[in-house]
């Protein structure tokens, strides 16, 4: 099915001419799931773009992004970023985590239209994105929260995945006034290809999020994490 769907995208060029117009492609009405985190929310949209699509948009994303695989200091060690990452956005979107700086790199046409498809169905204006292709099971990200002061202080992340399904984990900030059922609670979402899953306003600030190594062989898995940075120049 894979060789048919890509036969005609033999360079970046084409692979960009092909994808089709997403408002075309995406689901009429895709399913909305509600995921309740005490008084915070995710909303899912579990079949946003449908398989074919899932398999053109990762194809053309992956062969026209500049991957880049950064270092990041541990307990004194210096180790690579377990997953390759680009930045994209406007101008005035740097973005700094984990001693990491990024500088935007411009739009293509592809991530541009999912940017506004995103933003349509959201009702959000996204501006930056943040892309991560997760390898195989042993790429992972570590426990964090989208907190970083460039995001606002109550960020709205949207999340689209393309490719192999992957465990998003979610746990609560730890406080001093915590119980420890909330201490141990876990809430775990199966990201398939072409759902989009929303973090609303709050989950930042009291939720952190991981997506976990795995040993269980999977392909892999192309995350697009959009953000709002205000151009405050």
């Amino acid at each position: 099915m894979q060789n048919d769907l890509f036969s005609a995208l033999n360079d970046p060029e084409e692979k960009i001419k092909e994808l089709p117009d997403l408002v075309d492609w995406v689901s009429r009405a895709p399913t909305a799931v509600s995921h309740a985190l005490g008084d915070n929310l995710i909303v899912e949209y579990t079949n946003l773009f449908d398989a074919s699509l899932s398999l053109r948009a990762f194809d053309a994303i992956d062969a026209t992004t500049q991957w880049r695989q950064d270092q990041i200091r541990i307990a004194g060690r210096t180790i690579p970023v377990p997953r390759l990452q680009c930045w994209m956005g406007a101008e005035h979107c740097r973005y700094a985590y984990s001693n990491i700086s990024l500088e935007p790199m411009p739009w293509t046409h592809e991530m541009s239209s999912i940017r506004d498809l995103v933003n349509q169905v959201t009702g959000a204006a996204f501006n930056c994105v943040l892309i991560n292709k997760y390898r195989s099971g042993e790429d992972s990200v570590s426990w964090h929260a989208d907190d970083e002061p460039e995001l606002g202080p109550s960020p709205r992340i949207a999340s689209l995945s393309l490719g192999a399904t992957r465990r998003f984990q979610l746990k609560r900030k730890v406080s001093p006034e915590m119980t420890s059922a909330a201490r141990s609670e876990r809430v775990v979402i199966a990201l398939n290809s072409g759902s989009l899953l929303v973090m609303e306003p709050g989950v930042q600030e009291n939720w952190v999020h991981q997506v976990a190594k795995t040993k269980i062989p999977v392909g892999p898995r192309i995350n697009l994490t959009f953000r709002t940075i205000e151009d405050n120049r």
